[in-house]
């Protein structure tokens, strides 16, 4: 029999494409033309889209507080997205801090000797001293520390000063007032948000509340004005300094350890890059006199010897160290360590011993001098194109000045035009707008090639 129209039953609950508002739960009647095959052809619809599960716990307020990611991730991010914009062109990286060069071969067989000896009976080893084991801990304080009292047991050997900074801050803990200068290495502000010892962050300073950010300029050498400085219970200080490459003098570092000492604030002291200093400035704050009864002191071994992946540092606390009441202030930290650390990698302590030797502290400069040299090449291409430029004598950074211009605009026309990939100043916080921070952390050939680069796009 030939079927002009065929009736169709459809309910409310089975229609995607009928209208919520026009049906309810009743059967319609519909009619539909249909072929005269009599077929009828039925369209799926994809599942209605449920909503996620979600747990009933809060999210951490102070997580909340933070400004979009952390800055070297974001910068990661943009460089992926430029490359994935221009697939064939050669992007140097001169942003993050990030060393390049080979671990020199006196280290790394001391690693793979260790190593190899986790497989003997005889040299196997698991979880070792949390606070480091014995001959590194003696070989850092006679070799960084000699004639200044820091003893063995002063130093907690770790995985590296960002990963300390961290431990100090839960030390520390959510009542405490905190100093940074500015700019500084974004890690100190963030950790401090993280522990909820900051207000909120306001848009219109680019500052968070609760923060003292002690402003250091080309104006006043980098180094903050200390009359004009609320007091703090704890002062983040950098030198060599990330970002601005610029490095404390002796009479700076008394002055900062006796304004710590009429405050009754505790300084945080981070060396990594004091290797770098071509002068006789201070390369440990503990060179100062009255400084162990005020600073705590983080360093690394990743810019010395190429450890950024291997991971490798050390803090020091001082027994003369103690806090309001009167309990030293290193019992507390090793008490943080023990709960929170299993101890650095045994690998990774055996490659720092190595460092330690004279052949390895010989090799260790050479990486500083190749770097340096890279440094000198960055500073004088932007000297000979007429800019500001700050740092790279006693760090390896070189810090620009670009006067009156926002620090990502300027970053992002380095990267689109010339395809190299620095760091916006304004990522170390507010002092650092109309600057950008360019490492000298790459191959000589990149080194060379973007400067070559920087001279066609501002000659």
């Amino acid at each position: 029999m030939s079927l002009t129209h065929l009736s169709i039953s459809f309910s409310s609950s089975s229609s995607a494409f009928l209208s919520s508002n026009s049906i309810n739960s009743r059967t319609l009647k519909v009619a539909v033309p249909a072929k005269k095959n009599g077929i009828c052809k039925c369209i799926a619809t994809p599942p209605a889209e449920t909503a996620a599960y979600k747990t009933k716990v809060s999210r951490n307020a102070n997580m909340a507080k933070l400004q979009a990611g952390y800055l070297f991730p974001e910068i990661a991010r943009r460089r992926a997205a430029h490359i994935l914009k221009y697939p064939d062109a050669q992007v140097i990286s001169l942003g993050i801090g990030d060393t390049t060069e080979p671990i020199p071969e006196v280290i790394t067989s001391a690693m793979a000797q260790r190593s190899h000896s986790l497989s003997t009976l005889e040299g196997y080893s698991g979880y070792g001293a949390e606070q480091g084991e014995k001959k590194l801990r003696a070989a850092i304080a006679s070799t960084f520390y000699a004639d200044m009292g820091i003893e063995e047991s002063d130093i907690f050997v770790s995985d590296g000063a960002k990963c300390d900074i961290s431990r100090l801050q839960l030390l520390f803990g959510s009542n405490v007032t905190m100093a940074v200068q500015d700019p500084s290495y974004p890690a100190y502000v963030d950790s401090s948000v993280i522990m909820g010892q900051t207000g909120q962050f306001q848009k219109d300073i680019e500052k968070y509340g609760n923060i003292e950010y002690m402003r250091c300029s080309p104006e006043n050498g980098f180094f903050p004005d200390l009359s004009t400085i609320q007091k703090t219970d704890i002062i983040f200080f950098c030198s060599p300094n990330n970002p601005t490459g610029s490095a404390a003098t002796r009479e700076q570092l008394t002055q900062l350890v006796r304004f710590a000492k009429e405050n009754g604030s505790i300084i945080v002291y981070d060396s990594a890059y004091a290797m770098y200093i071509s002068d006789d400035r201070p390369r440990s704050i503990f060179e100062i006199p009255g400084a162990k009864e005020v600073a705590i002191e983080t360093t690394s071994f990743s810019k010395y010897a190429g450890f950024t992946g291997v991971r490798l540092g050390w803090t020091v606390v001082p027994k003369e160290l103690l806090f309001s009441d009167g309990f030293p202030v290193a019992k507390d930290f090793n008490r943080i360590v023990c709960t929170c650390f299993n101890g650095a990698s045994n690998i990774a302590q055996a490659g720092g011993l190595a460092c330690l030797s004279p052949e390895g502290l010989k090799a260790m400069h050479e990486v500083v001098s190749f770097y340096k040299d890279n440094t000198k090449l960055i500073v004088d291409t932007f000297n000979s194109l007429g800019f500001k430029v700050y740092g790279g004598e006693h760090a390896p950074y070189v810090w620009v000045h670009f006067p009156g211009r926002s620090s990502w605009d300027v970053f992002a026309e380095i990267l689109e035009k010339t395809h190299i990939v620095t760091t916006p100043g304004s990522g170390f916080g507010p002092g650092g707008e109309g600057f950008i921070r360019v490492s000298a952390f790459g191959h000589r050939g990149n080194v060379l090639e973007a400067c070559k680069r920087f001279k066609l796009l501002y000659k």
